[in-house]
């Protein structure tokens, strides 16, 4: 029987099970790792980010949930503060992203979508950003998202409010996949 970590009756809080956790963080090291290419095309010689999605992987796949995850998340975001070109810093936010997606909170806040659909968003922005901002990369990278997203996304969404506004283009993205992952 699956655990629990945020079953609870609290009006603020949402049921979310590990194997939603698993099956969410699965989907987003799917996400993230399509944007991987382009960020060691820049910055070959940094493993943080890749890093970040083998450790997504890893508790996607049954591992546990520990800090060496977290801390994998945070490096990827670190590589993505020290990136050198815009496209190398949406690709490890994405696999900070992916990493952080297994600390997903069991609240109902609308911040919450960000951790779901954040490695998505930020993949498809690094896209768009290597293709010249092409708005048809970004499409196509999120109706990709869209078709691979398993049944843990959209019930988990379903549970909580929609994404907020702001984030840019990022943000933009996240808002696109919350209400089509939703329709």
């Amino acid at each position: 029987m699956p655990t629990t970590p945020g079953k609870t009756d609290r009006p603020d809080r949402i049921e979310l099970t590990e194997d939603e956790l698993r099956e969410i963080t699965g989907y987003a090291a799917d996400c993230a790792s399509r944007a991987l290419p382009l960020f060691e095309q820049s910055v070959a010689a940094d493993a943080r980010p890749r890093e970040a999605v083998d450790a997504a992987r890893a508790f996607a796949d049954g591992g546990r949930r520990t800090q060496a995850l977290r801390r994998c998340g945070f490096a990827a975001f670190r590589a993505a503060r020290e990136a050198g070109s815009p496209v190398a810093a949406d690709a490890a936010r994405a696999a900070s992203h992916a990493a952080g997606a297994a600390f997903l909170h069991p609240l109902a806040d609308a911040h919450q979508v960000k951790h779901i659909l954040g490695a998505a968003a930020h993949a498809a922005r690094a896209a768009e950003l290597a293709a010249a901002e092409d708005p048809a990369v970004a499409a196509a990278a999120l109706a990709w998202a869209r078709g691979r997203a398993p049944a843990a996304v959209t019930v988990v969404l379903g549970r909580l409010p929609v994404a907020p506004p702001g984030g840019g283009r990022v943000g933009g993205f996240i808002r696109e996949l919350d209400s089509a992952l939703r329709a």
